[in-house]
C-alpha cells in the first residue's frame, strides 16, 4: 500500500512538473512573441514620422510614351522596361495626348528624412526627371522641395524641403548585416502612405544585375511593392540599413513574388556626404574593362578555379597603364581582399576616392605579382567614350516604327525601332537578330526613336553587354550582345 502511494505521489508530481515547466515554456514562447512583435512597433513609431511621400511633375518628351494602359512601358514608371525588374512608380496621372505637345504628368515615390533641417534621401529615378517635387509628410503638411544632387550611378539622389525640427532617420551600418536578420520596409505602396511591411535580409552583396552601374544589393522578402521607391528599410532599432529600389516580379501580372533589393546604407551614406558637399559624387577609376573569368578561362590561364578579374583591356594613359597593368592580366586581390567577381571589384573601386593607392595582386603568364595603383576619377563621359564604338560596331541599323511599316509587319499597340538591316558576320547577324524585327528597348529602357537608339548604346558601361528585347514575328525575347 505504501508503494502504491509513494509511486501515486511520484507520478502526482511528475504531472505537476511537466505542466509547471510545459506552462513556463508556454510563457517564454508568447514573451518571445511579444517582445517581437514590441520591436516592430518601436520601429514604427520612430521611423513612419520621418518616412515621406514624394510626388512630381515632369514634362514628358515624347507624348506618344504616355498611354492609359497602366502597364504600358515607360522610362520613368517602369524604370528597368520589362516585367523582372520593376522600379515601384506609382501609377501616374495622364493629361489628355495630344501628339507631338510635351505632357504633364504626376509620379508617386517615397523618401525619408535624414535630418532636422528637411534633408532627404530618395532614388535617382524619382527625380531625374522632375520639374517639380512636392513631399508630403506623415502629418499631412506639404513642402516644395529642391534637388541637392543625384548620382545615376548608384540611382541616389538627396532633396531638401526648407524647414526646422523634422522628424528624421539615422543611417545605421550595413556592414553589420547577417543574413536571416529582422528588417521593416515602409513607404507609400500604390500611394498607401505609411505602410509598413516585416521581413528578413535574403542575401547581401547582390550584384549583376545590370539594375545600376554600381550594383552591391541587400536582397529582402519584407513585401515592397510600386511606390515604395526610396523608402528606407530598417533594423529593430529603428535605423535605417537600406534604400528600397527595386523587385522581381511575377512575369504576366507584374505582382510582388518577394524578393526585393535596397542600396547598402553604408552605400548611401557616402553618396549623401558627397553631394550635401560637392553637389556631385566623385570614384576612383581604373580605367580597364574587365571581364569575368570563367572555368575555361581559368583552366587557359592556369587557375585552380574560376576566380579574379581579368583585364580585357587597359585605357591608354589610364591608372592600371600608369601602374604596369596590360591587357591579360587577372586581378586576384585588392588590397589582400580577394575578388569573387567583378561586381565586387568595380563596386570596390568605385568607392574609392580619386587618387588613393590600392595595392592589387594580379596573374600574369602564371605568375603572381603585385603593384600600386594611384585611382584616377571616374569622369562623367568615361561611360559614353568607353563605348563611342559600340552603335557603329553591332553591324545593325533601325528605322522608326511608322504606320506604314507597322501595318506591313502586323504590329498593332507596339512602339520601338525597326530593323532596316544587319550586316552579314556582325554581331548583331550572330545573335539571330534579323531585318524587319523590331526593338522595344536598349538596356531596359524603352526606345523609340533611332536616335535614342544610339544613344542608349553608348550609355553602356564599358564591358557590360548592351541588353535588347526584341520582337520578331510572335516572339519577343531579350538578347545580350557584348560590343566588340
Amino acid at each position: 500500500m505504501i508503494k502504491g502511494l509513494a509511486k501515486k505521489i511520484c507520478l502526482s508530481t511528475f504531472v505537476i512538473s511537466s505542466l509547471f515547466f510545459g506552462k513556463a515554456t508556454l510563457i517564454a514562447k508568447v514573451s518571445v512573441s511579444e517582445q517581437v512583435s514590441k520591436d516592430f512597433t518601436a520601429v514604427a513609431k520612430k521611423a513612419i514620422p520621418a518616412v515621406v511621400s514624394i510626388q512630381i511633375k515632369a514634362k514628358e518628351k515624347d507624348s506618344s510614351r504616355i498611354s492609359g494602359n497602366p502597364t504600358s512601358s515607360d522610362p520613368l514608371q517602369d524604370f528597368f522596361q520589362d516585367d523582372f525588374f520593376e522600379h515601384f512608380f506609382g501609377r501616374r496621372k495622364q493629361t489628355a495626348v495630344k501628339p507631338r505637345e510635351q505632357q504633364v504628368f504626376i509620379g508617386q515615390a517615397s523618401g525619408f528624412i535624414v535630418s532636422k533641417d528637411g534633408t532627404i534621401i530618395t532614388n535617382n529615378h524619382v527625380v531625374s526627371e522632375a520639374s517639380e517635387i512636392l513631399v508630403i509628410l506623415n502629418d499631412g503638411r506639404e513642402f516644395d522641395a529642391k534637388v541637392i544632387g543625384k548620382d545615376p550611378n548608384t540611382d541616389l539622389a538627396v532633396i531638401k524641403i526648407e524647414g526646422d525640427n523634422f522628424p528624421y532617420l539615422e543611417l545605421g551600418n550595413s556592414d553589420n548585416l547577417e543574413v536571416g536578420q529582422w528588417v521593416v520596409a515602409i513607404g507609400n505602396p500604390l500611394g498607401l502612405q505609411a505602410s509598413l511591411t516585416v521581413g528578413v535580409v535574403s542575401a547581401k552583396g547582390r550584384n549583376n544585375l545590370d539594375l545600376v552601374r554600381i550594383e552591391d544589393f541587400i536582397q529582402t522578402d519584407a513585401t515592397i511593392n510600386r511606390g515604395n521607391s526610396g523608402g528606407p528599410l530598417l533594423n529593430l532599432e529603428g535605423d535605417v540599413i537600406g534604400v528600397n529600389t527595386a523587385i522581381a516580379s511575377n512575369l504576366s501580372s507584374g505582382g510582388y513574388i518577394g524578393i526585393g533589393f535596397a542600396i547598402p546604407s553604408n552605400m548611401a551614406t557616402n553618396v549623401l556626404e558627397q553631394l550635401m558637399k560637392n553637389g556631385s559624387v566623385s570614384r576612383g577609376y581604373l580605367g580597364v574593362i574587365l571581364q569575368e573569368v570563367d572555368k575555361g578561362l581559368a583552366q587557359a590561364f592556369g587557375l585552380d578555379r574560376a576566380e579574379g578579374a581579368l583585364l580585357a583591356e587597359v585605357q591608354k594613359g589610364s591608372a592600371a597603364e600608369n601602374a604596369g597593368l596590360k591587357q591579360g592580366d587577372i586581378i586576384l586581390k585588392y588590397n589582400n581582399n580577394k575578388v569573387t567577381n567583378l561586381a565586387g571589384l568595380r563596386n570596390a573601386i568605385a568607392m574609392m576616392p580619386p587618387k588613393t593607392k590600392v595595392l592589387l595582386s594580379y596573374l600574369r603568364d602564371g605568375k603572381l605579382q603585385e603593384t600600386t595603383v594611384e585611382l584616377g576619377l571616374l569622369a562623367g563621359d568615361a561611360v559614353e567614350k568607353g563605348n563611342q564604338k559600340a552603335a557603329e560596331s553591332l553591324g545593325i541599323t533601325v528605322e522608326p516604327l511608322t504606320k506604314e511599316i507597322a501595318s506591313n509587319l502586323g504590329l498593332l499597340s507596339e512602339k520601338g525601332v525597326v530593323v532596316s538591316s544587319v550586316d552579314s558576320g556582325s554581331a548583331a547577324s550572330f545573335a539571330g537578330i534579323k531585318k524587319g524585327a523590331l526593338i522595344l528597348s536598349v538596356n531596359q529602357r524603352s526606345v523609340t526613336t533611332p536616335e535614342e537608339f544610339k544613344q542608349y548604346i553608348k550609355e553602356t558601361p564599358p564591358g557590360k553587354p548592351v541588353l535588347f528585347l526584341i520582337k520578331q514575328g510572335e516572339l519577343t525575347r531579350y538578347i545580350s550582345i557584348k560590343v566588340g
